[in-house]
């Protein structure tokens, strides 16, 4: 089963860039990717490649080498799910915010509206491909909207869950560690996964794609996030202890880090995990444990977001503490706000919870991200909730310059690990902060020595 037409639904962050490498790496297979979102696919179009909706290192490249040649960015649905041979849905799945499981449950009403399109559009068999974070057997809620439309089309239906890391998506579709496909052990579930495996095969070795039935490809996905989240709260929770102990966490973090069985990598403490999938996928897995009557299980898991909860809380509290307990009308500058570096993602930002706190202190926030705009920004905090809209626009100002956001202020608050931050000429901004002058570093980046000859009252995480 050759492929030369693919349809993707949904022009995210796993979307766009997932489709533009297949795109670039197979040449012959014509590549659509499909969203309702107007104006997100003008961004897609715009021939100026660098205004492209989403940053990641090498990815505005990728869509320049290959957009108008196979890859196709467009508002037109049900011409590309008509037209292709393999559908990929890459929608948003949110933690419900209603009814049954709301605050755990993954909504897929998203997904459910994808499945009755393709069935109503579809006049010939179709391999659908899951991309987005799923709960394990939707799959089987997919197959029988498919298959019970009556019109005679066949379906097979395959879990192809991503495992990017924001920030490096193009470096790791390029070199992925694997790539998982489930699917149906029957002769035309394994054709189906053929025809997967042959597209990725095209610039990843064979020995890297691995193939599952569905069920264990969709739970490998939530578990994959669950354990990396797992780590960071864990050495999160050891970084408290050596606030209170005299121990140093990023010491800790190196001498258990050469333990071969442990590793070094997710071990760096911080004021907490971010980004759409690791609290999603965790609460998405408590739900289904609880569903199964699995309650110590849930437990267990539900123990590593009140970890990460409590990340965010103590570092808002501290800075309250340490400016002798009021930031009311205090200007705090926030250096970054997307939840990690080399992204514009802010979905889950431990800077969005903490402002949010320092915002009941009555602080007065100035915001510098490289790459973050104002009305993403203001959007994150009224998605809370918390307070009207306009309390939002007026505790927040966001600068373009972050000399000019840390200007007359009395703290920094390091929130996102950019590059750029190190490079800064930190007695500039020292000179033109009030007296004492705080830093409270969230991400451990900074030289506490350096910044502590200047004249900083340097606080980081963990020591």
């Amino acid at each position: 089963m050759k492929i030369t037409k693919i349809c993707c639904i949904g022009a995210g962050y796993v979307g766009g860039p997932t489709m533009a490498v297949i795109a670039q790496k197979c040449p012959h297979i014509q590549v659509t990717v499909v969203d309702l979102n107007e104006q997100r696919i003008a961004l897609w179009n715009d021939p100026n490649v660098d205004n492209i909706p989403i940053y990641e290192p090498g990815l505005s490249e990728v869509v320049a080498e290959a957009r108008g040649r196979n890859l196709f960015f467009s508002t037109a649905v049900d011409e590309a799910i008509a037209e292709a041979e393999m559908i990929f849905i890459s929608v948003n799945t949110p933690t419900k915010t209603y009814g049954s499981g709301k605050g755990l449950a993954a909504d897929l009403k998203y997904i459910e509206l994808c499945a009755r399109q393709i069935a109503r559009v579809s006049t010939t068999d179709k391999i659908v491909v899951e991309k987005s974070t799923l709960p394990v057997r939707t799959a089987e809620a997919i197959k029988s909207i498919l298959q019970n439309t009556g019109n005679g089309v066949k379906y097979q239906i395959l879990s192809n869950p991503e495992f990017l890391a924001e920030g490096t998506a193009v470096e790791d579709l390029f070199s992925p560690d694997r790539v998982l496909i489930g699917g149906e052990t029957t002769p035309e579930g394994e054709k189906a996964i053929q025809a997967l495996v042959d597209i990725y095969a095209n610039w990843v070795p064979k020995e890297r794609i691995l193939t599952t039935n569905v069920w264990s490809s969709e739970l490998s996905k939530l578990v994959a996030n669950a354990f990396l989240a797992q780590r960071v709260s864990s050495i999160n929770s050891i970084s408290e202890l050596c606030e209170k102990t005299g121990a140093d966490v990023n010491e800790v973090a190196r001498a258990i880090g050469m333990d071969s069985r442990i590793g070094p990598k997710f071990l760096k403490s911080s004021v907490g995990f971010g980004g759409s999938c690791f609290q999603k996928d965790i609460l998405n897995l408590v739900y289904i444990a609880k569903s199964y009557g699995l309650h110590e299980v849930a437990d267990y898991w539900e123990q590593v977001i009140i970890m990460n909860d409590h990340q965010k809380t103590r570092f808002a509290k501290n800075i309250v503490c340490t400016l002798y307990n009021t930031v009311a009308d205090k200007k705090i500058a926030f250096l970054g706000w997307a939840f990690k570096k080399d992204t514009n993602d802010t979905r889950e930002s431990a800077a969005i919870y903490v402002a949010n706190d320092l915002l009941f202190e009555q602080a007065k926030l100035a915001v510098y991200d490289p790459k973050v705009e104002h009305t993403q920004i203001i959007s994150d905090l009224n998605y809370l909730q918390t307070r009207p809209s306009q309390e939002n626009e007026k505790g927040i100002q966001t600068f373009n310059d972050p000399y000019e956001a840390c200007k007359d202020a009395h703290a920094i608050a390091i929130l996102t690990e950019w590059d750029e931050f190190k490079g800064y000429d930190w007695e500039k901004i020292y000179a033109h902060m009030n007296k004492p002058a705080f830093i409270f570093d969230g991400r451990n980046l900074l030289d506490k020595e350096k910044l502590t000859r200047i004249g900083f009252k340097y606080q980081t995480i963990g020591s």
